[in-house]
């Protein structure tokens, strides 16, 4: 009955002996490099200066348009000269309309000048004769004074037919529909033979090939912006344009309490920009220091953006750690990035095909 105890007693040790050496064995297994999942090349995080963007929605839009209308009515368009997406220079004539009443005006109205001129000449001399003998009895000052009238009256009716000349003159001159700043045509209402009324527009220019961004921003982004920041448009289909903002709206909009942006495209209509279309501007705040790691090392999984650091390198091999990281912002091939440091050994492409804890073979560039 003594011994018994004791061969119990070197049961359980040998039992947790054998526990304690497979659980030893199991976290040595863990700490052996396994079998390479990738090879990869090793990165560092840069500290550089990068581009503070603020990215705004927005459209294009002419910067200025020009109207076209009809200053006569009554009167036949009988030539177009123009039409959508012509350009055009200041003075060009864009449609004729039927000159043919007008011209009869102009010559009834230049010989009632005529007229009147004579009238005038004669009233004038009756009136230097009457004058002459005032005062001798010839003429009675009631005549005189008749006479003095009668030259003033003709030359109120000379003024008068010259006035109508004029007007008539400018009424021909109407009907020569002629652009009034450079430009080119965005809209075009004229029909060959149609007789437009009296301040009906006709043709729509966008003056001197300029457009312009119009952005919507916030209060509190507005607040961070000013005059001659630089901005780059972006449309698709068509290549960026850089730009600069020439206005901020003086008001939000009290329904969005959104307020707009305006910038200057110098060189948007060569490129292919349109006013109406869609497109997404990037405003340059400035520069702030930052680290920044190559785009390819971002690895993006539900929604969040991960890279991987290369831990416990034995030889070339080493463990990746999958890290959280924030992207603040990409400029070309950089990303700048929250969560990293300088002592960090990054995967720098390829993080998409690893998981937590892989091993991967680490190669030099």
């Amino acid at each position: 009955m003594g011994v018994l105890p004791v061969r119990i007693s070197i049961a359980w040790f040998s039992g947790w002996l054998a526990l304690g050496l497979s659980v030893a064995g199991a976290q040595a297994g863990e700490d052996a490099p396994g079998r390479p999942a990738l090879t990869v090349s090793a990165v560092r995080p840069r500290q550089l200066q990068m581009p503070r963007l603020l990215a705004v929605n927005g459209s294009v839009a002419a910067w200025q348009e020009a109207s076209i209308c009809s200053d006569v009515s009554g009167l036949r368009i009988l030539r177009i000269n123009a039409q959508v997406g012509d350009n055009v220079k200041q003075g060009q004539v864009l449609a004729l309309l039927d000159d043919e009443r007008l011209v009869a005006e102009v010559d009834q109205a230049a010989a009632a000048v005529a007229e009147a001129e004579a009238n005038l000449a004669d009233a004038e001399a009756n009136a230097v004769r009457a004058r002459a003998v005032a005062g001798s009895g010839a003429f009675s000052e009631q005549q005189v004074n008749q006479y003095l009238t009668a030259a003033k009256t003709a030359r109120a009716r000379l003024q008068s037919a010259k006035a109508s000349l004029a007007a008539a003159q400018l009424r021909l001159k109407h009907t020569r529909l002629i652009a009034n700043d450079d430009g080119v045509v965005s809209a075009n209402r004229a029909i060959l033979g149609a007789a437009p009324a009296e301040g009906q527009e006709l043709f729509r220019l966008i003056r001197q090939w300029r457009l312009e961004w119009r952005g919507e921003v916030t209060g509190d982004e507005l607040l961070r912006l000013h005059p001659g920041m630089p901005v780059t448009v972006r449309a698709a289909g068509a290549p960026d344009v850089a730009g600069k903002i020439r206005a901020l709206a003086p008001a939000l909009d009290a329904q969005s309490r959104n307020a707009l942006v305006y910038a200057d495209l110098p060189n948007a209509y060569p490129a292919g920009l349109r006013p109406g279309m869609f497109a997404r501007g990037e405003i340059l705040l400035g520069e702030q220091s930052a680290w920044a790691a190559p785009a390819e090392a971002l690895a993006l999984r539900d929604g969040f953006s991960y890279v991987y650091r290369l831990e416990q390198r034995q030889g070339d091999l080493a463990r990746v750690r999958q890290i959280k990281v924030e992207v603040v912002s990409i400029s070309g091939d950089l990303a700048e990035l929250r969560g990293v440091g300088a002592d960090d050994e990054l995967v720098a492409a390829g993080g998409g095909f690893l998981v937590d804890g892989d091993w991967v073979r680490v190669v030099e560039k």
